[in-house]
């Protein structure tokens, strides 16, 4: 749809520009930080999973995140950041295109801004985040060439990401800029687009850089933290930097997308990873069915399991990044031929006598009965359901498996000439020489994977057990109450949904009374993003929870 069909939905707020010059401070170069008392507060927390063991990485000095940018960023200046921010801060992409279009700011304008918004947060020792792990030096310079084709006459839609800042999580493949899964590993491992790369490339989005992520996607350590890696340090959560955790792996995405550090964000999921830090930041997060999205060029754990899919900070969004890294890839196992043409839309949808699935387990939960009332205010019936026990002992085996098969892949098709490990074993190695600074947590899962003895067929045997449970048992509860879709919090039942290729999506539901996000998270059969996607639109309609966190507004 064209811009002039669409201007009806261009916001107030764009026909009026704030003259006031900014009084705020040009952000310094990161200063050597202490984190020794930070370190000592979080050793007395309750939650020992926040027990913090570091908080920087002890291999990368932040400043060369953004020393391709310091000149650009120099010009651009505090009073044109402050300006901007209204124009920006929580914006659709649909708001951003109009901004575009009535001459409010420039592509180059908007990449500009996030680099100075990535680089002012994370140079406060009272803010810092460690969401990034590395920016693209092409950036402004793609900015600047959508720019010219805008003004040359190209016709741009309100729902396109042409000239739209994007985050990918540090697995998924971009060239120009390493794919290194947080991992020392990986740090010279500088590959080619992954699939849905180059496909939000051909929409014509910027690729902003690598938001940071739990190392190799959260399976390496049994006692490391979520959210932290060798080189990106440790992911703080914006609600609470150091009260509550930053969930799930793409941990890094979730973060950068809650405070605006880009326009959207992408994130990987093999069991939860899209979903916990999704709730955590409230933000919306989407997992597609497996095959919805191409796999080729990430980093994998299980080629069964694995999915790219949006985190975006409305239903919206996730819809138009979705439709960006959409198409078939021949090259990927999991894709079918319904994934050609798989697209998702936005629409208004009437809900009245949808069936919910309610977990029982959650209907003492405030936030959750207030959202219960609200959908069935608007037409939808509400069912007390209970999961019923499904047998998922194995889990970690498999996953190991999988991993041990699709990362020697991955290396040997994917990787740079530069990285010097082509398997588990290499990389068990490669990091005993340094733990201190490779795995300073430990890496007992990839331990347990070198000591795996588990062949080809025992291996298939386990993930046919494993999935046909968990599909026999949601798809009888969903027959059995005739469900539209299942409701649960957060990521729980996440690895349930993933077992079966349940595509899932959480929306923001609220906050508790010490500030903590909690999402609704909406589960559907495999394929049914659409489902989704229209009870997420309505139901963020009525709820609208999201807030920016307080410090960083």
């Amino acid at each position: 749809m064209s811009l002039k069909m669409r201007s009806i939905f261009v916001p107030i707020l764009f026909l009026v520009f704030l003259a006031t010059e900014a009084t705020a401070q040009q952000p310094e170069a990161w200063a050597d930080y202490d984190e020794t008392k930070d370190l000592a507060l979080l050793a007395e927390h309750d939650n020992e999973r926040m027990r913090f063991d570091l908080l920087l990485s002890r291999v990368r000095d932040r400043n060369s995140i953004w020393q391709y940018f310091e000149t650009a960023l120099e010009a651009f200046g505090p009073a044109r950041y402050q300006n901007l921010k209204p124009l920006i801060l929580e914006r659709s992409v649909y708001d951003l295109q109009a901004a575009v279009a009535l001459g409010l700011l420039t592509y180059t304008d908007l990449t500009t801004f996030y680099l100075y918004r990535i680089r002012e947060i994370e140079t406060d020792p009272e803010r810092f985040l460690n969401a990034v792990i590395s920016l693209d030096p092409a950036a402004i310079e793609r900015a600047r060439a959508l720019d010219a084709r805008r003004t040359a006459g190209e016709i741009i839609a309100l729902d396109s990401l042409f000239g739209i800042p994007v985050l990918l999580k540090d697995n998924i493949g971009a060239a120009g800029i390493p794919t290194t899964a947080g991992a020392v590993a990986l740090a010279e491992n500088l590959s080619e687009d992954a699939f849905i790369t180059a496909r939000l490339r051909e929409s014509g989005a910027v690729i902003l850089g690598k938001a940071n992520l739990s190392e190799w996607a959260y399976f390496f350590c049994r006692s490391c933290p979520s959210g932290y890696s060798a080189l990106g340090g440790q992911t703080l959560n914006p609600y609470g930097r150091f009260e509550f955790g930053t969930g799930g792996s793409s941990s890094g995405s979730g973060a950068a997308a809650a405070t605006n550090m880009a326009a959207v964000t992408v994130g990987t999921e093999t069991s939860g990873s899209i979903l916990s830090p999704s709730s955590a930041s409230s933000i919306v997060g989407l997992k597609p069915s497996t095959g919805a999205l191409s796999r080729s060029g990430i980093v994998p754990i299980s080629a069964t399991l694995d999915t790219a899919g949006p985190m975006t900070r409305s239903v919206q969004d996730a819809v138009v990044l979705f439709n960006a890294m959409a198409g078939f890839d021949s090259e990927d196992t999991a894709m079918s031929r319904r994934s050609e043409d798989f697209r998702l839309v936005n629409r208004e949808t009437d809900i009245d006598g949808w069936r919910l699935g309610a977990l029982e387990n959650h209907l003492d939960n405030s936030l959750f009965k207030e959202a219960l009332a609200r959908l069935t205010a608007d037409g939808a019936i509400a069912v007390e359901v209970t999961l019923p026990d499904v047998d998922t002992e194995g889990f970690t085996k498999f996953l190991g498996a999988e991993m041990l098969r699709d990362l020697a892949l991955y290396l040997n098709i994917y990787a740079a000439n530069e990285v010097g490990v082509d398997s588990i074993s290499a990389l068990r190695r490669f990091n005993e020489q340094e733990p201190y600074l490779r795995a300073p947590y430990g890496q007992q899962l990839i331990d347990m994977m070198v000591e795996l003895e588990l062949d080809s067929v025992e291996l298939e045997a386990l993930r046919m057990r494993l999935q046909t449970a968990a599909r026999s048992a949601l798809d009888s509860l969903f027959s059995d109450e005739s469900l539209k879709v299942l409701l649960s919090i957060n990521n729980s039942n996440a690895s349930l949904a993933a077992l079966a290729n349940y595509p899932a999506l959480t929306v923001p539901l609220g906050y508790e009374e010490d500030g903590r996000a909690v999402g609704i998270t909406i589960i559907a059969p495999s394929f049914q993003e659409q489902t989704l996607i229209d009870l997420g639109l309505r139901f963020e309609k009525l709820i609208r929870a999201r807030r920016l966190p307080a410090a960083y507004r």
